[in-house]
């Protein structure tokens, strides 16, 4: 997005082709009928929020791999239908920049339980606590959880958005990463 005074571009977004994020990661979000499975997550980044699960992909994991071992890590749950919904682009100036795969699921296997990660709740979907969670949250999670694919940017700043782009529908497939 350039700057409207000068054409140049703004230096509050990275030039997202050429952007390399810190840490590649996934969310995973939990639903059936009109209640969504979020937690409070207890250590690392966003320690104190509420959030889905999920964490850092490692070497030689795939995302989906990922997310649902990630599942079974803060939760004690296996994901059985995951579904990848979109992409999130995190250019942050005090944390590490982060991009991340964002999956639904409805079935699942084993007892939502408190780990040394997690605290996990039931909340309808209508009641999301947007106030406790990261701010770009509200600006595609209920999209998602309505089974819509979608790619959204953002560069933060100790927590806020400075600048976001958010798109939805099948054509954002092409701009993942994957």
């Amino acid at each position: 997005m350039p700057n409207p005074k000068t054409d140049e571009p703004s230096p509050l977004v990275p030039n997202w082709d050429q952007w390399t994020p810190d840490i590649h990661a996934t969310l995973m979000f939990v639903h059936q009928g009109s209640r969504v499975l979020l937690i409070k997550k207890l250590r690392g980044i966003g320690e104190g929020k509420i959030n889905g699960p999920g964490g850092k992909i490692d070497p030689g994991e795939t995302p989906e791999q990922c997310v649902i071992r990630e599942c079974q890590e803060e939760l004690h749950i296996t994901c059985l239908d995951p579904v990848k919904r979109g992409e999130l682009w995190f250019a942050m100036s005090d944390l590490p920049d982060i991009h991340c795969h964002v999956y639904t699921a409805t079935e699942f296997e084993g007892t939502p339980t408190a780990t040394d990660e997690a605290i996990p709740h039931w909340c309808e979907i209508a009641e999301i606590p947007f106030e406790k969670m990261w701010e770009d949250d509200a600006y595609w999670l209920p999209n998602a959880l309505k089974g819509e694919t979608f790619d959204a940017k953002f560069t933060f700043s100790e927590e806020k958005i400075l600048w976001h782009e958010v798109a939805f529908g099948e054509e954002t497939r092409h701009r993942w990463r994957k």
